[in-house]
């Protein structure tokens, strides 16, 4: 498979989650670009913005193994995971399989359950294995998670833990639509009560798994020259040399960036890595991998025109 083949394939996508979703196109761009670089997206906006529907019909159009956990306080990591129940028939312990045990995972609202809940996750999400009772259990390669949350500002929600948060590839904050797409949002939504299935908007699967894996290992085959990589490196230090930061970006967050920035390239028909393409993924990758330091939250500096700031001065290759 060539970058013109995984181009066509997105486009694809794009046109069959489009039937249902309308604006957004941001956020099915950085889902795209976390699914060709195996990675993981958080999506974070108010109460119908459409987040749920969207993965949903992202995940219908892939035609993966769907599993959907919907988050709430008195959630514990056994939901989640599954657990070994004991059979007295044949009085042995048999694995019942939790939600996690998919391809693609909705965890819709995840900020609604406690860490010690969220903690279930971060294996699976790091290294696509569970571990229960001691025993270490495959997920499939292209398990992906979309997690969607509320703002921290809604009542609640339990603000995830920097680790949990430094799994995700990317946070994309969700706002309310356009005057003209709330228009047409209402035109074709407001005939019918409640949401409908990704089914009923004529959505159906279009990509294979072998299809899928193609594409991922032509994204990762795409080379980034020198001078790229040591931009994406200085890029990620300069976050923790900022005044304005008290923490910032980890290594991983460095390989993270490359990697989505190849399947950035990759969707735009390129079999090569240009410095844009960091800089458009950047905000993204940064925004929940930084710690504001206390003088700038003092003086209400947001964290998205801080992380502006460094990626204006920190030189691009030309």
């Amino acid at each position: 498979m060539t970058v013109t083949d995984v181009k066509a394939l997105a486009d694809g996508i794009r046109t069959d989650v489009a039937k249902a979703i309308i604006g957004q196109d941001e956020a099915v761009e950085l889902m795209l670009t976390a699914l060709f670089s195996s990675g993981h997206i958080l999506l974070e906006g108010p109460p119908g913005t459409a987040k749920t529907l969207l993965a949903q019909c992202f995940a219908r159009v892939l035609g993966l193994d769907f599993g959907r956990i919907q988050f709430t306080p008195d959630l514990m990591p056994g939901d989640i995971l599954g657990s070994n129940l004991f059979n007295f028939q044949t009085s042995q312990f048999t694995l019942t399989r939790g939600p996690i045990f998919c391809e693609l995972l909705l965890s819709d609202e995840i900020n609604r359950t406690p860490p010690k809940t969220q903690a279930a996750l971060l294996e699976a999400m790091q290294e696509r294995s569970v571990t229960i009772d001691g025993e270490t259990h495959k997920l499939p390669d292209r398990f992906m998670v979309i997690a969607t949350q509320n703002p921290i500002e809604q009542q609640g929600v339990y603000p995830l833990p920097e680790a949990q948060l430094d799994r995700f590839l990317f946070k994309h904050l969700m706002g309310y639509p356009s005057l003209e797409e709330e228009k047409k949002i209402v035109a074709a939504h407001g005939a019918r009560f409640g949401a409908p299935s990704p089914q009923e908007w004529g959505i159906e699967p279009r990509v294979g798994a072998a299809q899928l894996a193609e594409a991922i290992a032509t994204v990762e085959a795409i080379p980034m020259v020198g001078d790229v990589v040591d931009y994406v490196v200085a890029l990620v230090r300069a976050t923790r040399q900022a005044a304005d930061l008290e923490g910032g970006a980890s290594p991983r967050a460095a390989a993270m960036l490359a990697g989505a920035a190849r399947a950035r390239a990759a969707l735009d028909g390129r079999d090569y890595v240009i410095p844009d393409d960091v800089k458009a993924l950047a905000p993204a990758v940064l925004r929940h991998r930084v710690i504001l330091s206390a003088a700038a939250e003092i003086e209400g500096r947001p964290v998205e025109d801080v992380i502006a700031r460094l990626i204006g001065e920190t030189e691009a290759p030309r």
